[in-house]
């Protein structure tokens, strides 16, 4: 039986939705102070949803788009959790360790997607057309 989306998470559960070993999320605990799960007696942690969220987003901060321990701290101290969880909603992808997360995007209309769609046709055409160019050389 699995729990429900609502339902908080031990340590070795969150550990595997968000993908590294359990010390990893120890660590964390010790370097970003917004990472806070909930204490019950014993001091055995238990992670609410939103932690999981604020977890899988540091790991995607860290792991997949390169930034450092102390460039998710400066973020943090910059934009607070807001801005960390805006990140993660704006889908914010290989902006690296300074910028400032993209506003999230509106969906596109299928009249824009259309003229994207011609404008990517005429771009990779110019592209065929130069390298043709340069390989004639």
């Amino acid at each position: 039986m699995s729990k429900g989306p609502e339902a908080f998470r031990t340590i070795s559960e969150a550990a595997a939705e968000v993908g590294v070993p359990q010390h990893v999320l120890r660590f964390w605990e010790t370097k970003f102070a917004f990472i806070r799960p909930m204490r019950r007696a014993g001091g055995r942690r238990f992670y609410r949803p939103q932690d999981v969220a604020v977890l899988a987003l540091v790991r995607r901060l860290l792991y997949d788009e390169g930034y450092t321990i102390k460039g998710v701290q400066k973020m943090h101290r910059e934009q607070g959790l807001k801005g960390l969880t805006a990140a993660q909603a704006s889908g914010e992808g290989g902006a690296g360790p300074d910028a400032a997360p993209a506003a999230p995007t509106p969906p596109l209309s299928p009249g824009a997607r259309q003229r994207l769609a011609e404008a990517l046709s005429a771009l990779q055409s110019a592209k065929t057309r130069l390298d043709n160019l340069v390989d004639a050389r």
